[in-house]
């Protein structure tokens, strides 16, 4: 395929933006990407047509359980599962609450579980409160703060056989590396631990197989990869069936129907299959899960040269320092955590927005990595972010600013 990038910038209205007269660089994509003018109609046309509450003896309902179905299977090309095996929520935190709570009914002390410095929060207190609750020793393992990299072997090193449940990120939404997770998922299953992987930032950039890789269970959220703000969860069919979820009465007994609470969005799930179907677009083949392969692959392609030519210019500008790996490839995603020597992350996002070019500053919620570079306290990080429509222009202009807002040394 031939990477048309007017064609995809095409298809997204909020890039069309102003500030000042000039276009705003969406550059914030890390909290949460633009969606494309098929998410925004699909979503108008469902709220249009009218659709009913599950379990109704007519067209209006049975349209609801249509648009939930054909989420599910979006979501499982997506991650390389089966649809029964996809369960949705409000978004990745509250499922990961939810399964937590079901996980740790079956744990006593004496158990323990490992979590990571490098995760977000999300994937982090869920299950230390949970562990609390019962009285479970909590292992945390460190990053390389010079690469920003969580070593695979570190991990599999926490792992005992006392070990339930093993937490760990796909990539740093915070410093844009990524996890060697193959080993620690084996190493987990041979002690008969869980395994439960945050994916969220990762899913806007590289493509899930679960298939392959086995977890036990791996979260989404639909707003990273062009859609709505909708969690999703994998989890092996036997596990979703196994455990007991906190659910009302008259909600289903079967999955993964019983893990949904409430009525879920129909707006957002249809929304869901938009966003799918449109990362398939961009690619070829002869089924969805193809095609998504296929454009994720020129996806990376594209995303590793922005990096490139960020990494290489940024390098030569004194007093700027870029945490993670130091440069693109399969270690990281085009995700990039920025010090300005002699000013606070606040201050370089304020001047940057000024410019109309839109970052993020703080901790993002991977309290963690930051707390391990001794940097939570002081205001955290400038977070940059490209994703498939971002432009090379875009990129140089962001360059220009951090020249501009760096000290003379």
């Amino acid at each position: 395929m031939s990477y048309d990038l007017a064609a995809i910038r095409s298809n997204f209205p909020a890039l069309s933006r102003t500030q000042d007269g000039r276009p705003v660089a969406w550059l914030d994509g890390p909290a949460g990407t633009q969606v494309p003018r098929s998410v925004i109609e699909a979503t108008s046309e469902v709220l249009a047509s009218g659709v009913s509450n599950h379990g109704g003896d007519f067209a209006a309902s049975r349209y609801g359980e249509e648009v939930t179905d054909a989420a599910r299977a979006a979501a499982a090309d997506l991650m390389g599962a089966n649809p029964h095996e996809i369960i949705f929520g409000q978004n990745m935190t509250s499922l990961t609450f939810a399964v937590s709570r079901a996980i740790a009914r079956d744990w006593q002390p004496g158990d323990r579980i490992v979590l990571t410095k490098l995760d977000h929060d999300a994937n982090v207190t869920p299950w230390r409160e949970a562990a609390v609750e019962k009285g479970v020793e909590v292992v945390y393992v460190e990053f390389d703060p010079a690469t920003g990299v969580l070593d695979a072997d570190s991990v599999v090193d926490a792992i005992d056989d006392h070990t339930r449940l093993v937490a760990v990120t796909a990539a740093s939404n915070a410093l844009g590396s990524v996890t060697d997770l193959a080993p620690i998922i084996q190493a987990a299953r041979r002690v008969g631990a869980l395994s439960y992987v945050d994916a969220v930032h990762f899913s806007a950039h590289r493509i899930s197989n679960v298939a392959t890789l086995q977890p036990d269970f791996l979260v989404a959220s639909a707003y990273k990869f062009f859609g709505p703000h909708t969690g999703i969860l994998y989890g092996r069919n036997e596990h979703l069936e196994r455990l007991v979820p906190y659910k009302v009465q008259p909600s289903p007994d079967t999955s993964p129907d019983r893990w949904e609470t409430g009525t879920q969005s129909f707006e957002s799930l249809v929304a869901v299959t938009a966003a799918v179907d449109y990362i398939a677009s961009l690619g070829t083949g002869s089924n969805r899960r193809d095609q998504l392969e296929s454009a994720f692959s020129e996806i990376a392609r594209h995303e590793d040269a922005l990096s490139t030519r960020f990494l290489t210019r940024v390098a030569e500008i004194p007093g700027i320092r870029v945490f993670g790996p130091d440069a693109a490839g399969p270690q990281r995603v085009s995700t990039f955590a920025v010090d300005v020597a002699g000013k606070s992350a606040r201050n370089v996002a304020e001047e940057m927005g000024r410019r109309g070019i839109y970052v993020w500053d703080g901790h993002y919620y991977a309290i963690g990595a930051m707390a391990q570079l001794g940097l939570l306290d002081s205001g955290g990080l400038v977070r940059i972010g490209f994703v498939h429509y971002t432009s090379a222009e875009e990129v140089d202009r962001a360059l220009d600013a951090l020249d501009e807002l760096a000290p003379v040394l």
